[in-house]
């Protein structure tokens, strides 16, 4: 269980600065797809948003303690923050995908370790994050074809 809860809180890592990640390219967006992207990513770090509160409350559900500094989520985290400046959509795409596979492998494996040590509960809420990435990176790299 205690990995389980590790990687539990690696993923609360990630989905903040992922969240900050998608925020940042809001702001800074630009091209002619504009419109589109602006509120894509809008819609993106809301979802996103939600999740972290979702993730942290279930880790103290499990009567375990969530990491709550962007320090501590800084330290772990596997997502790359953006830069502040301007950028492209098919650099935002391209992030953003790379993005949502990390995490699609990340619900996998807390999903998988969860099954080992035959905690159902835990597989059982990965299966969300799995059906929402997996179509968010249909819907992503149909785009960009």
């Amino acid at each position: 269980m205690e990995n389980v809860m590790k990687e539990l809180n690696q993923l609360l890592a990630d989905l903040n600065v992922f969240y900050r990640k998608l925020q940042n390219y809001h702001w800074n967006i630009k091209g002619k797809e504009f419109f589109v992207v602006h509120e894509k990513l809008e819609e993106y770090y809301d979802e996103i948003n939600e999740s972290i509160d979702e993730v942290a409350e279930y880790i103290l559900i499990r009567e375990n303690q969530p990491l709550g500094t962007m320090k501590d989520y800084l330290q772990i985290t596997k997502i790359t923050e953006a830069k502040n400046e301007k950028v492209t959509c098919d650099i935002v795409f391209g992030e953003v995908i790379k993005d949502f596979c990390y995490l699609l492998e990340q619900v996998n494996k807390i999903k998988q370790e969860a099954e080992n040590i035959s905690d159902d509960q835990t597989s059982a809420y990965m299966d969300n994050f799995v059906e929402d990435y997996s179509k968010k990176l249909w819907m992503l790299k149909q785009t960009i074809k």
